[in-house]
């Protein structure tokens, strides 16, 4: 017999929900089964599998290992050598520094993305046993693109991941970016256009005006503000009023002002001049900065809370030896 005891992660899950995490190989089938017969019970008592679980309340397994064993998935989390270079943690959320060149999230079998490293960490500090992985797994709440460096979200714990993600599907987290881009750009300006995705290039086209019936263009504003420029280059924080998928990278472009290291939307001949110059791998695009909403029950601590990403290295080395003349302060990276 097998006991589990309901944890905070666990609580406010129905009962055959959490069995289905636990023996992830198990059909739903054996589940009811094995409730009907009492072989899995709720505190002592016979469940239907609909219950909401509490913390505190105990599940009962009245199976053999060997039967446990073979409906569990055989799998262990690594752990990585490599530090996650977290910016804030606390029993609820991590705020991640995620550097260029690394993947939010996994896109084929066999890549350590940002979700791996996360669980490496969580185990390595003890947040985290390979038991609890069974019944909850944190995760990445929003996604940057692999060359794109900055604060990752992440829910450490239930109530973590969902208020994170509803934020975001909200819009109520303002988030700012900062990049690095071709042409001086003197003036704060909202640009407004339509984006429409070829899925097979995995590329996107801004275009001004927009057919009623296109269903597959979609409305966007970038709102921007030059913080320094010199020398045909300019340091720009970015706020996205709408979010999609490249639309920094591919809205900045049609302006003419594509994003310095930016393979798909921006200039061969500029990126070659600042990887011979200053190393420049990738593009110079970095998610900076995020403010909280007001929040209220278990995580209203973070009210109103503001956190804030040094950039990369390679940022720095653009702005010192193209000697940009500042016109607005923002935290030194």
């Amino acid at each position: 017999m097998q006991e589990i005891i309901i944890k905070e992660n666990d609580a406010g899950q129905r009962l055959d929900k959490m069995l289905a995490k636990y023996m992830n190989l198990a059909p739903k089938s054996f589940f009811y089964k094995m409730l009907r017969k009492k072989n899995i019970t709720l505190n002592q008592k016979k469940a239907e599998g609909s219950e909401k679980l509490s913390v505190g309340d105990t599940v009962q397994l009245f199976l053999s290992e060997e039967t446990i064993a073979n409906f569990t998935e055989k799998k262990q989390i690594p752990i990585y050598r490599e530090t996650l270079p977290i910016l804030y943690e606390d029993a609820h959320i991590i705020l991640i520094n995620k550097p260029s060149g690394m993947l939010s999230q996994k896109a084929k079998e066999g890549d350590i993305s940002a979700v791996e490293r996360l669980h490496s960490h969580l185990l390595a500090n003890g947040s985290f046993t390979q038991e609890d992985f069974k019944r909850f797994s944190p995760s990445i709440c929003n996604r940057l693109d692999r060359n794109t460096s900055g604060i990752l979200i992440a829910g450490k714990s239930l109530i973590g991941l969902q208020t994170m993600a509803e934020l975001l599907k909200s819009r109520t987290i303002e988030k700012y970016y900062l990049c690095i881009v071709a042409g001086e750009v003197k003036k704060a300006a909202v640009i407004q256009g339509y984006l429409k995705k070829e899925k097979e290039k995995n590329l996107v086209t801004v275009v001004t005006n927009c057919r009623q019936k296109d269903t597959q263009a979609v409305w966007i504003e970038t709102q921007y503000q030059p913080l320094a420029f010199h020398n045909k280059v300019s340091l720009l924080q970015i706020k996205l009023i709408t979010g999609r998928s490249h639309q920094i990278r591919a809205h900045l472009a049609s302006i003419g002002h594509p994003v310095i290291g930016d393979i798909k939307y921006g200039d061969p001949k500029i990126n070659f001049i600042y990887q011979k110059k200053y190393a420049v791998q990738s593009q110079l695009l970095h998610a900076y900065r995020l403010k909280m909403p007001k929040l209220s029950g278990e995580l209203a601590y973070l009210s109103e809370k503001e956190f804030i990403a040094p950039y990369p290295k390679e940022f720095a080395d653009v702005i010192k030896g193209e000697q940009l003349v500042w016109q607005h302060g923002i935290p030194e990276g």
